[in-house]
């Protein structure tokens, strides 16, 4: 693959690596199209930081804008966004299960320690 083609792979990860553009992208998912003031209530969060959001996700080619009268609401442009979501959820999960494992050893190695003290 072409070094342009990563560069392209590396802005899509980019414009998904802030919590509130991930918030962004899955209600869209849910509702479908929705306009910046829309996004802005239901993340209680200001429009012109909602818009700063859309138009990086729209940059990367993960959202587009209809213009319908003085509004433009957005859309995912792919919706098979969502399955890196899924995927890094995925990852999440498998993290935690290693860590909650990690840590459950490390309170049994403790517990047998104070029992070892306790003779």
């Amino acid at each position: 693959m072409k070094e342009d083609a990563y560069e392209m792979y590396a802005s899509i990860f980019k414009a998904l690596a802030h919590p509130k553009r991930i918030m962004i992208v899955e209600l869209l998912s849910k509702y479908g199209e929705l306009c910046v003031c829309s996004i802005a209530q239901k993340l209680n969060i200001d429009q012109p930081s909602v818009s700063k959001h859309l138009n990086i996700l729209k940059n990367a080619g993960i959202v587009r804008s209809e213009k319908k009268g003085l509004t433009a609401n957005y859309k995912l442009q792919t919706p098979c966004i969502l399955n890196s979501l899924k995927c890094a959820a995925n990852i999440i999960k498998e993290d935690l299960k290693g860590k909650f494992s990690l840590s459950t050893e490390i309170d049994f190695e403790i517990d047998e320690q104070k029992i070892r003290e306790g003779d």
